[in-house]
């Protein structure tokens, strides 16, 4: 007999076949034991009579537990009533260990027991519906920008010097040296594109932000492209593309999950199409003052300021233009109003807030001096990065995307702690 999964499971039927996995579920009447099997790609009902098989076969099965894992022999057969479409008739059972007690069970559990047991937890239907999306999404990105010649082009976690500022940096010892966790790659991205023209870095990015909003997490991971002689309309319309992209894939892939295990409204999604809506801070800062919510212009927005915003949308929409003083040293003046930047956010519409950011990079080399000066940032740990504006500076943008934020989009759900393995929260470091 021939090993099989569960996912592929279609193309074994009439055959007998083995099957290798955990017990989700099981329920007995009697003469007839239902066990629900999940083998990682999938679950599946096995059907144990006893009149089929020995009578120790049988016995085994009774004394099973949920999450006992075990070997099953048996027939594969079609049946659009049993989960998936198919079912097994089991002709043997092998025990390879009997589960204690297990403490998730059908009841309802408090958000505080659930992520103390994350690690038990990630078997769930919804969980495991989640995280495949995740490996989806994930592969979708790196086909975008692989298809259309970026390199990816990995950065360092340890850096010397502050991305974005210095007040959410985790500092650590590097050999008697001070060193931080990478806020994100894309100064390095910067020297890249210089060598490569598009690249993008992929990887886990952290922030010492005392943050415990449904939106954060401390470490988490983002995609940077980055593209040499770009402005910033260039990026908006290379992000626009990018976001319909994955979002359609995820969709086109996943539409079982999302529709009847996470209960995503899928018309949503399907209207993420160009074009997306394009408003100036400016704008969007007189929508938040007619709407009373007490924004106060010159500042960034908080997660009720997207909210609001978003309210006027049906699919993501580019907020461009922000004020130098929430944006980082490097974002380019707009050459209208020096006091704005050439800085763009793409906000996802139901209330999930920002899933991008980026912008036009200074490449004028005094300007950029200056920018570091002003921010009090330390002028030799940014020496390579000047270096970039003297040996052949161009127009270049790029942005960052959040996996954690976009996955929570594309699933309905509203809070990120459940959109990586094991969140890392302010008060949470385990497990």
């Amino acid at each position: 007999m021939e090993l099989a999964e569960v996912e592929s499971i279609g193309k074994y039927v009439g055959q007998e076949v083995v099957l290798k996995g955990w017990i989700y579920n099981l329920r007995s009447s009697g003469k007839i034991l239902f066990i629900l099997l999940r083998d990682g790609t999938g679950t599946i009902q096995c059907i144990i009579e006893k009149s089929s098989v020995d009578e120790a076969v049988f016995e085994a099965g009774l004394e099973l537990t949920q999450e006992s894992s075990l070997e099953v022999h048996g027939t594969v057969r079609e049946d659009t009533r049993a989960p998936g479409g198919y079912e097994l008739n089991v002709s043997n059972l092998i025990v390879i260990h009997k589960a204690e007690k297990y403490p998730i069970t059908p009841k309802e559990h408090g958000m505080p027991f659930l992520m103390d047991h994350r690690h038990l937890w990630l078997r769930s239907a919804r969980q495991h519906a989640i995280l495949r999306i995740r490996a989806g999404l994930v592969r979708f990105i790196r086909d975008f920008f692989d298809d259309r010649g970026f390199v990816n082009c990995d950065t360092p976690i340890f850096t010397p010097s502050a991305c974005e500022g210095t007040t959410t940096l985790f500092e650590t010892d590097y050999f008697g040296d001070t060193a931080y966790l990478t806020q994100s790659g894309q100064l390095y991205n910067e020297a890249t594109a210089a060598a490569f023209r598009k690249v993008y870095c992929f990887g886990p990015t952290f922030r010492a932000e005392k943050s415990k909003t449904r939106r954060h997490l401390i470490e988490f991971w983002m995609v940077e492209p980055e593209v040499a002689f770009a402005e910033l309309d260039d990026i908006m319309g290379l992000a626009e593309d990018f976001v319909v992209e994955i979002v359609g894939r995820s969709v086109e892939r996943y539409r079982d999950l999302l529709e009847n295990v996470l209960e995503r409204d899928v018309s949503a999604l399907e209207r993420v199409q160009p074009p997306f809506p394009r408003i100036s801070y400016d704008e969007a800062a007189a929508v938040l003052k007619e709407k009373g919510t007490g924004f106060e212009y010159g500042s960034d927005f908080g997660g009720t300021d997207e909210t609001v915003l978003a309210e006027n949308y049906d699919r993501p929409f580019f907020v461009h233009r922000f004020p130098a003083a929430v944006k980082a040293f490097y974002m380019e003046p707009d050459p209208e109003n020096p006091a704005l930047t050439l800085s763009v956010d793409c906000l996802a519409p139901e209330g999930y807030g920002e899933i991008i950011g980026g912008g036009q990079r200074i490449h004028d080399l005094d300007l950029l001096e200056k920018r570091i000066d002003e921010h009090g940032l330390p002028k030799k740990a940014f020496q390579w990065y000047l270096d970039l504006r003297r040996y052949g500076t161009v127009p270049h943008s790029g942005f960052g995307l959040g996996i954690e934020r976009t996955l929570s989009y594309i699933c309905g759900i509203k809070h990120v702690r459940e959109t990586i393995p094991f969140p890392r929260l302010l008060n949470r470091l385990t497990p």
